[in-house]
Protein backbone atom coordinates (compact mmCIF):
# COMPACT_ATOMS: atom_id res chain seq x y z
CA UNK A 1 0.00 0.00 0.00
CA UNK A 2 1.09 3.62 -0.46
CA UNK A 3 1.17 5.36 2.95
CA UNK A 4 1.56 8.90 3.89
CA UNK A 5 3.46 8.76 7.65
CA UNK A 6 3.23 12.70 9.09
CA UNK A 7 5.19 13.25 11.93
CA UNK A 8 7.69 10.89 10.21
CA UNK A 9 10.59 12.70 12.30
CA UNK A 10 8.83 12.63 15.45
CA UNK A 11 9.45 9.64 17.95
CA UNK A 12 6.83 7.58 17.12
CA UNK A 13 7.26 8.03 13.53
CA UNK A 14 10.85 7.45 13.13
CA UNK A 15 10.00 3.77 15.20
CA UNK A 16 6.97 3.00 12.70
CA UNK A 17 8.71 3.63 9.55
CA UNK A 18 11.46 0.66 9.78
CA UNK A 19 8.55 -1.36 10.33
CA UNK A 20 6.39 -0.07 7.32
CA UNK A 21 9.16 -0.78 4.98
CA UNK A 22 10.26 -4.21 5.98
CA UNK A 23 6.45 -5.15 5.45
CA UNK A 24 6.79 -3.52 1.57
CA UNK A 25 4.74 -0.32 1.62
CA UNK A 26 5.58 2.17 -0.23
CA UNK A 27 5.84 5.26 2.20
CA UNK A 28 5.30 9.09 1.57
CA UNK A 29 7.19 11.15 4.58
CA UNK A 30 5.83 14.25 5.72
CA UNK A 31 8.34 16.52 7.94
CA UNK A 32 8.60 20.34 8.21
CA UNK A 33 12.47 20.26 7.45
CA UNK A 34 14.17 17.87 5.81
CA UNK A 35 17.41 18.89 6.70
CA UNK A 36 16.64 17.19 10.25
CA UNK A 37 14.71 13.72 8.95
CA UNK A 38 17.56 11.78 11.08
CA UNK A 39 17.64 8.41 8.54
CA UNK A 40 20.36 6.96 6.63
CA UNK A 41 21.00 7.53 3.23
CA UNK A 42 19.76 4.11 2.54
CA UNK A 43 16.01 4.33 4.21
CA UNK A 44 15.98 7.82 2.50
CA UNK A 45 16.71 6.30 -1.05
CA UNK A 46 13.17 4.15 -0.20
CA UNK A 47 10.79 6.92 0.82
CA UNK A 48 9.37 9.99 -0.72
CA UNK A 49 10.23 12.69 1.69
CA UNK A 50 7.86 16.14 1.40
CA UNK A 51 8.28 19.08 3.41
CA UNK A 52 4.87 20.02 5.10
CA UNK A 53 4.07 22.61 7.83
CA UNK A 54 0.49 22.12 8.68
CA UNK A 55 0.77 25.63 10.07
CA UNK A 56 0.97 27.67 7.22
CA UNK A 57 -1.11 28.12 4.21
CA UNK A 58 -2.18 25.62 2.09
CA UNK A 59 -0.28 24.27 -0.98
CA UNK A 60 -2.22 22.78 -3.19
CA UNK A 61 -0.75 19.49 -5.39
CA UNK A 62 1.58 18.66 -2.89
CA UNK A 63 0.05 15.34 -1.73
CA UNK A 64 0.37 12.30 -3.55
CA UNK A 65 -3.16 11.80 -5.24
CA UNK A 66 -2.87 7.59 -4.78
CA UNK A 67 -2.11 7.84 -1.00
CA UNK A 68 -3.98 4.79 0.27
CA UNK A 69 -3.72 5.29 4.09
CA UNK A 70 -2.71 7.93 6.16
CA UNK A 71 -1.28 8.40 9.64
CA UNK A 72 -1.93 11.58 11.23
CA UNK A 73 1.18 11.70 14.33
CA UNK A 74 1.41 15.70 14.41
CA UNK A 75 1.39 17.00 18.14
CA UNK A 76 1.98 20.54 19.63
CA UNK A 77 1.67 19.34 23.31
CA UNK A 78 5.69 20.25 23.90
CA UNK A 79 5.80 23.44 21.94
CA UNK A 80 3.82 26.26 24.00
CA UNK A 81 1.66 26.13 27.41
CA UNK A 82 -0.80 28.76 26.16
CA UNK A 83 -1.74 28.14 22.52
CA UNK A 84 -0.92 24.51 21.80
CA UNK A 85 -4.48 23.37 21.64
CA UNK A 86 -5.48 26.67 18.80
CA UNK A 87 -2.19 24.99 16.95
CA UNK A 88 -3.36 21.40 17.10
CA UNK A 89 -6.83 22.41 15.80
CA UNK A 90 -5.01 24.45 12.93
CA UNK A 91 -3.05 21.34 11.89
CA UNK A 92 -5.82 19.05 11.69
CA UNK A 93 -7.87 21.42 9.72
CA UNK A 94 -5.05 21.65 7.30
CA UNK A 95 -4.81 17.87 7.08
CA UNK A 96 -7.99 17.12 6.11
CA UNK A 97 -7.78 20.04 3.33
CA UNK A 98 -4.91 18.26 1.70
CA UNK A 99 -6.26 14.89 2.42
CA UNK A 100 -9.46 15.98 -0.21
CA UNK A 101 -6.89 15.85 -2.90
CA UNK A 102 -5.98 11.91 -2.36
CA UNK A 103 -7.66 8.94 -2.66
CA UNK A 104 -7.16 8.01 1.20
CA UNK A 105 -8.71 5.75 2.10
CA UNK A 106 -8.20 5.32 5.76
CA UNK A 107 -6.87 7.67 8.35
CA UNK A 108 -4.91 6.34 11.58
CA UNK A 109 -4.77 8.56 14.45
CA UNK A 110 -2.52 8.44 17.61
CA UNK A 111 -4.77 10.08 20.38
CA UNK A 112 -4.97 9.72 24.13
CA UNK A 113 -6.89 7.52 26.36
CA UNK A 114 -10.06 10.12 27.34
CA UNK A 115 -11.98 8.93 30.82
CA UNK A 116 -12.65 12.27 32.71
CA UNK A 117 -15.76 14.74 31.15
CA UNK A 118 -13.08 16.91 33.09
CA UNK A 119 -10.44 17.05 30.87
CA UNK A 120 -7.24 18.63 31.34
CA UNK A 121 -5.96 20.98 28.16
CA UNK A 122 -4.03 18.19 26.69
CA UNK A 123 -6.87 15.66 26.79
CA UNK A 124 -9.62 18.16 25.70
CA UNK A 125 -7.48 19.21 22.68
CA UNK A 126 -6.40 15.42 21.37
CA UNK A 127 -10.76 15.01 21.42
CA UNK A 128 -10.70 17.90 19.56
CA UNK A 129 -8.43 16.71 17.03
CA UNK A 130 -10.72 13.08 16.72
CA UNK A 131 -13.55 15.42 16.24
CA UNK A 132 -11.96 17.61 13.07
CA UNK A 133 -10.42 14.12 11.81
CA UNK A 134 -13.99 12.82 11.76
CA UNK A 135 -15.00 15.32 9.19
CA UNK A 136 -12.78 14.21 6.78
CA UNK A 137 -13.80 12.43 3.61
CA UNK A 138 -12.01 9.75 5.02
CA UNK A 139 -12.75 6.23 7.25
CA UNK A 140 -10.54 7.49 10.70
CA UNK A 141 -9.29 4.92 12.97
CA UNK A 142 -8.37 6.48 16.43
CA UNK A 143 -5.84 4.39 19.04
CA UNK A 144 -6.27 5.88 22.68
CA UNK A 145 -3.18 5.16 24.61
CA UNK A 146 -1.68 6.89 27.67
CA UNK A 147 1.67 6.81 29.12
CA UNK A 148 4.05 4.91 26.24
CA UNK A 149 6.67 3.15 27.62
CA UNK A 150 10.22 2.78 25.72
CA UNK A 151 13.78 4.07 24.93
CA UNK A 152 14.05 7.71 24.19
CA UNK A 153 9.83 8.37 24.90
CA UNK A 154 9.96 11.26 27.38
CA UNK A 155 7.39 9.54 29.89
CA UNK A 156 10.35 6.59 30.30
CA UNK A 157 13.24 9.54 30.65
CA UNK A 158 11.49 11.65 33.02
CA UNK A 159 10.79 8.44 35.59
CA UNK A 160 14.37 7.05 34.57
CA UNK A 161 15.69 11.08 35.80
CA UNK A 162 13.63 11.01 39.09
CA UNK A 163 14.38 7.29 39.83
CA UNK A 164 17.82 7.40 38.88
CA UNK A 165 18.88 10.84 40.17
CA UNK A 166 16.68 10.45 43.37
CA UNK A 167 16.87 7.84 45.91
CA UNK A 168 14.60 9.74 48.03
CA UNK A 169 11.94 12.04 46.73
CA UNK A 170 8.82 14.44 48.18
CA UNK A 171 6.03 14.23 45.29
CA UNK A 172 3.03 15.97 44.76
CA UNK A 173 -0.39 13.90 45.06
CA UNK A 174 -0.77 13.26 41.44
CA UNK A 175 1.67 10.40 41.62
CA UNK A 176 -1.13 8.75 43.14
CA UNK A 177 -3.60 9.07 39.67
CA UNK A 178 -3.61 5.91 37.95
CA UNK A 179 -2.88 5.18 34.95
CA UNK A 180 -2.69 2.08 32.12
CA UNK A 181 1.29 2.36 30.48
CA UNK A 182 2.08 0.76 27.61
CA UNK A 183 5.28 -0.60 25.63
CA UNK A 184 6.47 1.40 22.25
CA UNK A 185 6.92 -2.27 21.12
CA UNK A 186 2.95 -2.98 21.61
CA UNK A 187 1.42 0.98 20.10
CA UNK A 188 4.00 0.05 16.80
CA UNK A 189 1.86 -3.46 16.46
CA UNK A 190 -1.27 -1.57 17.28
CA UNK A 191 -0.49 1.40 14.57
CA UNK A 192 0.45 -1.34 12.30
CA UNK A 193 -2.32 -3.72 12.36
CA UNK A 194 -5.46 -1.23 11.99
CA UNK A 195 -4.00 -0.77 8.24
CA UNK A 196 -7.03 -1.45 5.95
CA UNK A 197 -9.18 -3.11 8.66
CA UNK A 198 -12.48 -2.45 8.02
CA UNK A 199 -13.89 -3.57 11.49
CA UNK A 200 -11.41 -0.22 12.53
CA UNK A 201 -13.13 2.04 11.11
CA UNK A 202 -15.02 4.94 11.68
CA UNK A 203 -14.12 4.18 15.08
CA UNK A 204 -11.85 5.01 18.81
CA UNK A 205 -10.30 2.64 20.31
CA UNK A 206 -8.51 2.62 24.31
CA UNK A 207 -4.99 0.70 23.94
CA UNK A 208 -2.77 -0.28 27.27
CA UNK A 209 -0.87 -2.84 28.60
CA UNK A 210 -1.85 -5.07 31.23
CA UNK A 211 -1.10 -2.83 34.21
CA UNK A 212 -3.01 -0.40 35.86
CA UNK A 213 -0.40 1.41 38.21
CA UNK A 214 -0.48 4.83 40.22
CA UNK A 215 2.63 7.15 38.98
CA UNK A 216 3.92 6.01 42.39
CA UNK A 217 3.92 2.68 41.73
CA UNK A 218 5.38 2.98 38.55
CA UNK A 219 8.10 4.73 40.10
CA UNK A 220 8.65 2.01 42.78
CA UNK A 221 8.52 -0.87 39.82
CA UNK A 222 11.09 0.94 37.90
CA UNK A 223 13.79 1.17 40.60
CA UNK A 224 13.21 -2.61 41.50
CA UNK A 225 13.48 -3.53 37.79
CA UNK A 226 16.97 -1.69 38.15
CA UNK A 227 17.71 -3.12 41.24
CA UNK A 228 17.56 -0.51 43.60
CA UNK A 229 14.86 1.18 46.15
CA UNK A 230 13.65 4.95 46.46
CA UNK A 231 11.83 6.18 49.17
CA UNK A 232 8.40 8.27 47.66
CA UNK A 233 6.69 10.91 50.21
CA UNK A 234 3.49 12.23 49.05
CA UNK A 235 2.25 15.53 50.15
CA UNK A 236 -0.50 17.38 49.38
CA UNK A 237 0.54 20.80 49.66
CA UNK A 238 2.60 21.28 45.92
CA UNK A 239 1.14 23.41 43.47
CA UNK A 240 1.36 22.39 39.84
CA UNK A 241 3.44 25.28 39.07
CA UNK A 242 5.98 23.60 41.77
CA UNK A 243 5.25 20.78 40.62
CA UNK A 244 6.18 21.52 36.94
CA UNK A 245 9.86 23.32 38.63
CA UNK A 246 10.41 20.03 40.19
CA UNK A 247 10.24 18.07 37.09
CA UNK A 248 11.88 20.65 35.03
CA UNK A 249 14.65 21.13 37.54
CA UNK A 250 15.51 17.09 38.19
CA UNK A 251 14.76 15.80 34.77
CA UNK A 252 15.29 16.75 31.14
CA UNK A 253 12.31 17.57 29.86
CA UNK A 254 11.09 21.50 29.17
CA UNK A 255 9.39 23.61 31.16
CA UNK A 256 6.88 24.34 28.82
CA UNK A 257 6.33 20.37 28.59
CA UNK A 258 6.34 20.03 32.04
CA UNK A 259 3.28 22.16 32.65
CA UNK A 260 1.35 20.12 30.39
CA UNK A 261 2.24 16.95 31.62
CA UNK A 262 1.33 17.80 35.22
CA UNK A 263 -1.90 19.11 34.10
CA UNK A 264 -3.06 15.82 32.21
CA UNK A 265 -0.70 13.46 35.52
CA UNK A 266 -3.89 14.71 37.88
CA UNK A 267 -6.42 13.21 34.97
CA UNK A 268 -6.59 8.86 35.50
CA UNK A 269 -5.73 7.42 31.98
CA UNK A 270 -7.74 3.63 32.11
CA UNK A 271 -8.23 1.59 28.93
CA UNK A 272 -12.05 1.12 29.12
CA UNK A 273 -12.18 -2.34 27.60
CA UNK A 274 -10.08 -4.77 25.23
CA UNK A 275 -12.02 -4.42 21.97
CA UNK A 276 -9.37 -3.45 19.73
CA UNK A 277 -6.51 -6.05 21.63
CA UNK A 278 -8.96 -8.90 20.85
CA UNK A 279 -10.28 -8.14 17.38
CA UNK A 280 -6.56 -8.22 16.18
CA UNK A 281 -5.22 -11.45 19.04
CA UNK A 282 -2.75 -8.42 20.72
CA UNK A 283 -1.16 -9.51 23.90
CA UNK A 284 0.75 -6.79 25.60
CA UNK A 285 3.44 -6.68 27.45
CA UNK A 286 3.85 -5.60 30.95
CA UNK A 287 5.40 -2.71 32.66
CA UNK A 288 8.35 -3.99 33.64
CA UNK A 289 8.91 -5.87 30.51
CA UNK A 290 8.59 -2.87 28.92
CA UNK A 291 11.28 -1.48 31.09
CA UNK A 292 13.86 -4.43 30.30
CA UNK A 293 13.08 -3.97 26.62
CA UNK A 294 13.90 -0.24 26.69
CA UNK A 295 17.36 -0.69 28.45
CA UNK A 296 18.08 -3.42 26.04
CA UNK A 297 17.91 -1.12 23.44
CA UNK A 298 20.00 1.38 25.65
CA UNK A 299 22.69 -0.98 26.04
CA UNK A 300 22.86 -1.88 22.77
CA UNK A 301 23.06 1.24 21.65
CA UNK A 302 20.08 0.72 19.27
CA UNK A 303 18.06 3.78 20.78
CA UNK A 304 16.12 4.37 17.27
CA UNK A 305 14.70 7.76 18.03
CA UNK A 306 14.07 9.96 21.60
CA UNK A 307 11.76 13.24 22.27
CA UNK A 308 14.81 15.03 22.85
CA UNK A 309 16.00 15.27 19.40
CA UNK A 310 13.04 16.73 18.56
CA UNK A 311 12.54 21.09 18.50
CA UNK A 312 10.35 21.15 20.96
CA UNK A 313 12.95 20.03 23.71
CA UNK A 314 15.27 23.33 22.99
CA UNK A 315 14.74 26.68 22.23
CA UNK A 316 15.72 26.27 18.34
CA UNK A 317 12.22 26.70 16.71
CA UNK A 318 13.34 27.99 12.83
CA UNK A 319 14.60 25.95 9.49
CA UNK A 320 17.85 24.63 10.24
CA UNK A 321 19.25 26.48 6.82
CA UNK A 322 19.18 29.62 7.99
CA UNK A 323 22.03 29.13 10.38
CA UNK A 324 23.99 26.76 8.60
CA UNK A 325 25.85 29.74 7.01
CA UNK A 326 27.81 30.89 9.77
CA UNK A 327 27.85 34.67 9.78
CA UNK A 328 31.40 36.73 9.44
CA UNK A 329 30.65 40.00 9.74
CA UNK A 330 29.60 41.51 13.44
CA UNK A 331 30.71 38.53 14.99
CA UNK A 332 33.53 37.76 17.97
CA UNK A 333 35.32 34.18 17.47
CA UNK A 334 37.39 31.90 19.15
CA UNK A 335 39.65 29.74 16.49
CA UNK A 336 41.84 27.09 16.86
CA UNK A 337 43.34 24.62 14.89
CA UNK A 338 46.45 21.69 15.37
CA UNK A 339 47.36 19.43 12.85
CA UNK A 340 46.50 16.08 13.05
CA UNK A 341 47.79 12.42 12.13
CA UNK A 342 44.90 10.35 11.55
CA UNK A 343 42.03 12.49 10.31
CA UNK A 344 39.77 9.48 10.35
CA UNK A 345 40.42 8.76 14.12
CA UNK A 346 40.22 11.95 14.94
CA UNK A 347 36.72 12.75 12.71
CA UNK A 348 35.82 9.92 15.10
CA UNK A 349 36.49 11.51 17.93
CA UNK A 350 34.41 14.80 17.00
CA UNK A 351 31.52 12.32 16.02
CA UNK A 352 31.38 11.40 20.23
CA UNK A 353 31.35 14.63 21.42
CA UNK A 354 28.62 15.59 24.35
CA UNK A 355 26.65 13.24 26.38
CA UNK A 356 28.46 10.79 28.60
CA UNK A 357 31.58 11.20 26.57
CA UNK A 358 31.57 14.81 27.94
CA UNK A 359 33.55 17.60 25.66
CA UNK A 360 37.01 16.52 26.05
CA UNK A 361 38.56 19.49 28.28
CA UNK A 362 37.21 20.73 32.06
CA UNK A 363 33.52 18.80 31.89
CA UNK A 364 32.85 19.91 35.49
CA UNK A 365 32.84 23.83 33.85
CA UNK A 366 30.42 22.39 31.03
CA UNK A 367 28.41 20.85 34.12
CA UNK A 368 28.00 23.73 35.88
CA UNK A 369 27.45 25.99 32.37
CA UNK A 370 24.56 23.58 32.13
CA UNK A 371 23.26 24.30 35.88
CA UNK A 372 23.19 27.91 35.22
CA UNK A 373 21.49 27.55 31.74
CA UNK A 374 18.96 25.16 33.83
CA UNK A 375 18.30 28.20 36.01
CA UNK A 376 17.88 30.80 33.73
CA UNK A 377 14.90 28.89 31.92
CA UNK A 378 17.41 26.83 29.51
CA UNK A 379 17.56 23.18 28.09
CA UNK A 380 21.19 22.04 30.31
CA UNK A 381 23.10 19.45 29.73
CA UNK A 382 20.23 16.35 30.59
CA UNK A 383 19.20 15.75 27.36
CA UNK A 384 22.91 14.24 26.36
CA UNK A 385 22.71 12.57 22.99
CA UNK A 386 20.62 9.77 21.61
CA UNK A 387 23.53 7.33 19.80
CA UNK A 388 26.63 7.70 21.13
CA UNK A 389 28.74 7.74 17.92
CA UNK A 390 26.16 8.90 15.07
CA UNK A 391 25.03 11.96 14.44
CA UNK A 392 22.46 13.75 12.23
CA UNK A 393 21.21 17.52 11.51
CA UNK A 394 18.47 17.81 13.89
CA UNK A 395 19.78 15.76 16.94
CA UNK A 396 20.10 17.65 20.10
CA UNK A 397 23.80 17.58 21.46
CA UNK A 398 23.27 18.63 25.50
CA UNK A 399 22.42 22.78 24.87
CA UNK A 400 23.59 22.35 21.52
CA UNK A 401 21.82 21.25 18.29
CA UNK A 402 23.20 20.10 15.21
CA UNK A 403 22.57 22.16 12.12
CA UNK A 404 25.08 19.56 10.13
CA UNK A 405 26.83 16.46 10.11
CA UNK A 406 28.75 15.91 6.98
CA UNK A 407 31.53 12.81 7.70
CA UNK A 408 32.25 13.52 3.87
CA UNK A 409 33.54 16.67 4.23
CA UNK A 410 34.56 16.22 7.69
CA UNK A 411 32.04 18.65 9.07
CA UNK A 412 30.11 19.19 11.99
CA UNK A 413 28.35 22.31 12.86
CA UNK A 414 26.45 23.22 15.83
CA UNK A 415 24.08 25.67 17.19
CA UNK A 416 23.71 26.91 20.73
CA UNK A 417 20.36 26.30 22.29
CA UNK A 418 21.27 27.65 25.60
CA UNK A 419 20.49 31.16 26.93
CA UNK A 420 23.00 33.62 25.68
CA UNK A 421 22.39 37.22 24.77
CA UNK A 422 22.83 36.33 21.07
CA UNK A 423 23.14 33.75 18.96
CA UNK A 424 26.05 30.80 18.85
CA UNK A 425 27.69 28.19 16.91
CA UNK A 426 30.36 25.80 17.50
CA UNK A 427 32.59 24.50 14.43
CA UNK A 428 34.62 21.56 13.63
CA UNK A 429 36.44 21.16 10.19
CA UNK A 430 38.94 18.56 9.06
CA UNK A 431 41.02 20.24 5.85
CA UNK A 432 42.87 18.28 2.83
CA UNK A 433 45.95 19.18 4.70
CA UNK A 434 45.10 17.02 7.72
CA UNK A 435 44.39 20.42 9.78
CA UNK A 436 41.57 20.06 12.34
CA UNK A 437 39.78 23.80 12.81
CA UNK A 438 37.63 24.48 15.99
CA UNK A 439 35.74 27.80 15.48
CA UNK A 440 33.39 29.38 17.86
CA UNK A 441 31.22 32.22 16.35
CA UNK A 442 29.27 34.15 18.93
CA UNK A 443 26.83 36.90 17.28
CA UNK A 444 26.36 39.48 20.02
CA UNK A 445 22.92 41.32 20.81
CA UNK A 446 23.92 44.82 22.38
CA UNK A 447 26.26 45.44 24.91
CA UNK A 448 24.97 43.15 27.10
CA UNK A 449 26.33 40.42 24.67
CA UNK A 450 29.68 41.80 24.40
CA UNK A 451 30.39 42.14 27.92
CA UNK A 452 29.27 38.14 28.54
CA UNK A 453 31.59 37.22 25.73
CA UNK A 454 34.32 39.44 26.98
CA UNK A 455 33.78 38.53 30.06
CA UNK A 456 34.14 34.63 29.59
CA UNK A 457 36.97 35.13 27.00
CA UNK A 458 39.40 33.72 29.59
CA UNK A 459 37.56 30.39 30.04
CA UNK A 460 37.75 30.28 26.31
CA UNK A 461 41.18 30.15 26.45
CA UNK A 462 41.72 26.92 28.35
CA UNK A 463 38.29 25.07 27.73
CA UNK A 464 38.74 25.76 23.80
CA UNK A 465 42.55 24.75 24.17
CA UNK A 466 42.66 21.79 26.04
CA UNK A 467 38.99 20.79 24.07
CA UNK A 468 41.01 20.74 20.12
CA UNK A 469 44.22 19.05 21.78
CA UNK A 470 42.30 16.15 23.72
CA UNK A 471 40.17 15.39 20.28
CA UNK A 472 43.43 15.17 18.15
CA UNK A 473 44.66 13.02 20.21
CA UNK A 474 44.25 9.23 18.88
Amino acid sequence: MKILLTGANGYIGMRLLPQLLELGHTVVCLVRDSNRFSIDGETKKKVEIIEVDFLQEFQTNLIPKDIEIAYYLIHSMSSSTSDFDEKEAQSAELFNRYMGETKVEQVIYLSGIINDEKLSKHLNSRKNVENILYQGNFNLTVLRAGIIVGSGSSSFEIIRDLCEKLPFMITPKWVLTKTQPIAIRDIIEFLIGVIGNKETYGDSFDIGGPDVLTYKEMLQQYAKARGFTNRILTVPIMTPKLSSYWLYFVTSTSYKLAINLVDSMKMEVVARDRRLQDLLGIKTHTYTEAIDMAFKKIEQNLVLSSWKDSMVSGRFKKNLEKYIQVPKYGVLKDEKKIKVEDADKVLENIWKIGGKNGWYYANWLWKIRGVLDKFNGGVGLRRGRTHPNRIYAGDSLDFWRVLLADKKKKRLLLFAEMRLPGEAWLEFKIDEDNILHQTATFRPKGLWGRLYWYSILPFHYFIFGGMIRNIAKT
